[in-house]
């Protein structure tokens, strides 16, 4: 056990854990067919107070999976449909006088929720991008000049669409770095497809979860208790190591113009302590990191370009970078 762990987990606490995972993904599971690399990477993002951008084609279910996360964990959610009129009192809210009691009072936006739902996110210019700066990174907000702070179960989730250009804004590289993690969405395969069509050919229907049969397996008392517990994962130093020496790798590479920061060891640590912990593990292996290397590196690194036109991608760079980097054993 590392000696970083002044608290080991017990098995009851490890117990407790990992059944916070089977609860979740099993109601997940209710309504989303497969994916369930993508389902355990948003529990993971929700357990160390991280926010995620989803990316993939439509009718991924990107939403839906948002949708019923919150069902699951008895979180109030909202959405935005961020369009390029979209403003940042449209996020936040603004002061409205009121003409009987003739004093102003806060008309509150749909950012105070608990799981925000930020859709097509790159459909707004970045002045409005800019609106959830301050409320991914404080968990609060500013309103002529008054600070409202978030509640414990924030989290913001953004949806964007990879295939069209027309009409979007690139996020620029301070917002990208705000998400903890970058998740790509695939297609179905086949078999889970065919399970889509038998699902709805027998009367599922995606707008009522309630109907589903999704339940509310989790609450605020469970999921802070669960982050307790993770903080208390132990980390052998060869594996601190080794999360600095991917991090690092990323920066001297020359297939990349710019590498991943300090931000990216630190997140790539906590989500590999939570991947352990839901597991059932007491403390970190290098498949956890491995597993949690690309979603949370392949936004925060910056191909070449000679290197982007001929077609490699930054979970490339980052393949190869796992591949070169030494395992601890």
């Amino acid at each position: 056990m590392s000696e970083h762990t002044h608290n080991p987990l017990d098995d009851d606490a490890l117990g407790r854990l990992a059944a916070v995972r089977e609860a979740a993904l099993a109601q997940l599971g209710k309504v989303i067919v497969g994916q369930e690399a993508i389902l355990e990477h948003l529990l993971i993002a929700l357990l160390v107070r991280g926010h995620v951008l989803l990316e993939g084609v439509p009718g991924v279910a990107k939403t839906l999976m948002v949708k019923a996360l919150a069902r699951v964990v008895a979180a109030r959610s909202d959405r935005i449909q961020f369009t390029p009129d979209l403003m940042p009192a449209d996020i936040l809210g603004t002061q409205v006088f009121d003409l009987e009691q003739q004093r102003f009072h806060l008309v509150k936006g749909p950012i105070f929720t608990e799981l925000c739902l930020a859709d097509e996110i790159n459909r707004a210019p970045a002045r409005t991008q800019a609106a959830l700066l301050q409320a991914m990174e404080e968990r609060q907000v500013s309103i002529d000049g008054e600070h409202h702070p978030l509640g414990s179960l924030f989290m913001v989730c953004a949806t964007q669409n990879p295939i069209e250009s027309e009409g979007t804004y690139p996020l620029p590289e301070a917002q990208l770095d705000r998400f903890l993690l970058k998740l790509h969405v695939p297609y179905p395969t086949a078999a889970e497809e065919d399970r889509i069509l038998e699902r709805v050919h027998g009367g599922f229907d995606a707008h009522d979860l309630q109907s589903a049969g999704v339940e509310a397996a989790l609450d605020a008392a469970r999921i802070e208790a669960a982050r307790e517990l993770v903080v208390r994962v132990g980390v052998e130093p060869s594996l601190l190591r080794y999360v600095r020496q991917l991090v690092h790798a990323t920066r001297a590479s020359g297939w990349l113009l710019y590498g991943a920061g300090p931000r990216a060891s630190i997140n790539l640590l906590v989500c590999a302590k939570a991947v352990a912990g839901l597991r059932g593990r007491g403390f970190v292996t290098p498949d956890d990191v491995k597993f949690m290397a690309r979603p949370v590196l392949r936004h925060r690194v910056v191909l070449q370009p000679e290197v982007e036109i001929d077609g490699v991608t930054a979970d490339d760079v980052i393949e190869r970078l796992l591949a070169e980097v030494e395992v601890p054993r």
